[in-house]
Formats: structure tokens, sequence, C-alpha cells
């Protein structure tokens, strides 16, 4: 005999619509049996580009013994209006996603890659170059973990639509927390700046938290996110200027009776960067068309489209391989023609080839897209202590 009758929020696939599933499930003595199930999907669009990021998305969890997919209590999906619990404990997991582990590796690949450039023979590699390495390794990681966590304080709201599976939008990180972990990534890597003698890296890691907050606070002036010339300046600022240009002359103190001085690799490292850069800048905005819109944030996505601003992105990164591949060939050293034509031909055929696999009115799509970019963004990095011409 029938006893109540519940409604619950079930998990949905990541690759339909952003309607609601909703399982009519009814409780008996003996259990669960699920009566009905009424969904409504709207025109999914097939993501014919996907590389997984699933572990950044909320999980759903099924219930033993339950027929009905539902969610357990007091944990429905963020997506359709109910946050999750706040977490009280930070974990090892929550931790991982709210530093955003991707961003914090091309950091590093970074600066090895423009330390690397420095070197012009191997007797070079002495302890004082390696703790030099490692001081700006140390600074600039905590610099990028203080950017990456003031901007989702700051945009809780906006990732509520966008990025729902971010720890602070979907409640997994309370905002207690996650302002203790912000200030602590700004004490430690303000320290490191204030304590090394080196003044490129002390200047780049102040400039690196001075941009970094100012893109992303709500302040007269500041929250330079909200303008697109502003924002693509900012990211230009710290990933074409301050990381391979600074960086690279901090790595230069550390070597005995060097002189400081721009050389050539890296003006021309820092102008690729530039450009990536300025991509970067441009593409993080097309996924996140809607929030934007919704909280006054102007993008150039909002103003001529997503599929404009997408190929403008694909084809100025065909430009940057385009050029590698000619400076390249002007080389006199033949090991550097090869793998400066070699490489980056590959990279523009990759780039391509996947691009046109991209259903670009997809978030889910483009997301995954931005994440291959800076897949992209380290090869071109490893390739950086090679330029050799």
């Amino acid at each position: 005999m029938m006893k109540s009758m519940k409604i619950v929020s079930t998990q949905r696939p990541w690759s339909v619509s952003k309607a609601p599933l909703v399982s009519y499930v009814v409780s008996s003595g003996h259990g669960h049996v699920q009566v009905s199930q009424a969904h409504q999907l709207w025109n999914a669009k097939h993501i014919k580009f996907g590389i997984s990021y699933d572990h950044l998305k909320p999980k759903p969890k099924f219930i033993k013994g339950a027929t009905a997919f539902e969610l357990p209590e007091n944990e429905h999906d963020s997506r359709v209006g109910h946050p999750k619990m706040t977490s009280k404990v930070l974990t090892f997991e929550i931790l991982y996603k709210f530093s955003r582990v991707f961003t914090q590796i091309g950091t590093a690949l970074a600066i090895t890659s423009v330390s690397l450039l420095a070197i012009q023979n191997i007797s070079e590699f002495t302890p004082s170059y390696f703790l030099g390495v490692l001081q700006a390794l140390l600074g600039g990681s905590l610099a990028n973990l203080y950017t990456s966590a003031i901007n989702q304080l700051t945009d809780i709201e906006i990732d509520k639509i966008n990025k729902p599976y971010y720890v602070l939008a979907s409640g997994e990180l309370s905002i207690k927390n996650a302002i203790l972990l912000t200030s602590l990534y700004a004490f430690l890597g303000l320290c490191v700046g204030w304590t090394v003698k080196s003044w490129p890296l002390k200047l780049g890691l102040f400039l690196y938290y001075g941009v970094g907050t100012a893109y992303s606070v709500h302040l007269p002036l500041l929250r330079w996110k909200r303008n697109p010339v502003l924002a693509a300046m900012t990211i230009l600022s710290i990933h074409g200027l301050i990381v391979p240009i600074l960086f690279h002359l901090h790595a230069q103190t550390c070597i005995t009776g060097r002189t400081l001085l721009f050389s050539k690799h890296a003006i021309f490292v820092s102008g690729i960067m530039s450009i990536y850069s300025i991509v970067f800048a441009l593409f993080k905005d097309i996924p996140d068309l809607e929030g934007d819109k919704m909280n006054g944030i102007s993008s150039l996505a909002s103003k001529i489209g997503q599929k404009p601003v997408f190929w403008i992105c694909i084809c100025l990164l065909e430009m940057v391989y385009g050029m590698a591949v000619l400076i390249g060939l002007s080389s006199t050293r033949f090991w550097v023609r090869l793998i400066m034509v070699i490489g980056h031909s590959i990279l523009g055929l990759i780039l391509w080839r996947n691009a046109n696999m991209v259903d670009i009115e997809s978030n889910e799509a483009t997301e995954s897209f931005y994440q291959f970019m800076h897949k992209l963004y380290y090869v071109h990095y490893l390739l950086v202590p090679m330029l050799r011409f």
C-alpha cells in the first residue's frame, strides 16, 4: 500500500540541456519503487570535441537499494538551484579544485622555461642558480594561486551560472575558508617578494599581485575584467611581460658574472606569449557569455558573437605558429630549424583539426577546447629552452 510520494531532482548528464530532470518516486514499506519519470530535454547539442574534465564537475551519486536515480538528501544539483551543503573541512580534493591546477602547471612550466633560456653553457648550472629558480617557482605559484582565488571569490554569483561546479559556486568550499586561503596566498607570496634580493623577481611578484587584484576586485576604477580591453591587457601583462621578461632577468641575476640584458630569445618568447594571452583573454568569455551578460560584464563575445571570437582566436594562434616556422627557417643552426619548423607545424595542424570539431554553441565543448589550448601553451613552453637561433 502506498504511503507517500516524493519528488527528487536527479543529476543531469553534462552533455544535455540545462533543463532539470525530475523523478517521481513512490515510497512504500518495502523500499523505493519508481512509478514514473518526467523530464524535459531541450535540443541538446552534440559535443564534437571532447576532453574530459569530469573531475571538476559534480559527480552523480546512487543510493543503494533504490531503483530511482536520485541524489542524497540535502545534496541536490546546484545547476538546478539547489546548492550543496557547504563543507567546513578543507579536504585535499577541495583545495585541488580551488587551485585550478591546470593554471599552476602553466605557471611552473613558464618560469622553468624562461629560466633555462638564460643558460648559455652547462657550467652556469650552479647552486645559486637553482636556488633562484626555486624562489621564482615558489613566488610565481603563490601569486597564481592568489589571483585565481580572488577571482573566484569576486565571481561567485557569475560562476553559479557559468561554472556551477567551482567549489565556491557549488558550496563545497565556504566563503570564510576561501578568504583565509586567499589571504594566506597573498601573505606568503608577498613575503617571498619582500625577502628576495633580486630586483626583477621582487618587481615581478609585486606587479603580479597588483595586476591580479585590479582585475577582479569590486573597487572604484578597478574590476578591470568588466572592460574587454583592460581584461586583455591584464592577462597580457602577466603572461606576456612579467613572466617571460622579469622572471628571465631574475634567472640571469642568479648566474655569476652575467650582465642583465633583454636577449632576442626572450623578446621572441614575450611576443608569442603576449598573443597567447590575448587569445586566452578573448576565448575565456565564449563559454561565460550568459553569466557575463547577466552581471553587466562586457566582452567581445557579447558584442560580435561567440563564433567570430572563436575563429579570431584560432587565426591568432595559427599566425603565431606560422611566424615561429619562418623564424626557425632563418636560423643558422640545423637542430633549431628542425625543432622550430616541425614542432610548430604539428601544433598548427593539431589546433586547426580540433578547432573544426568544436560545437561553438555548446558551453561544455568550448570550455573543453579552452583547456586544450592551455595544453598547446604548455607544449610551446617546452620548446622555449631550445630556442637558440
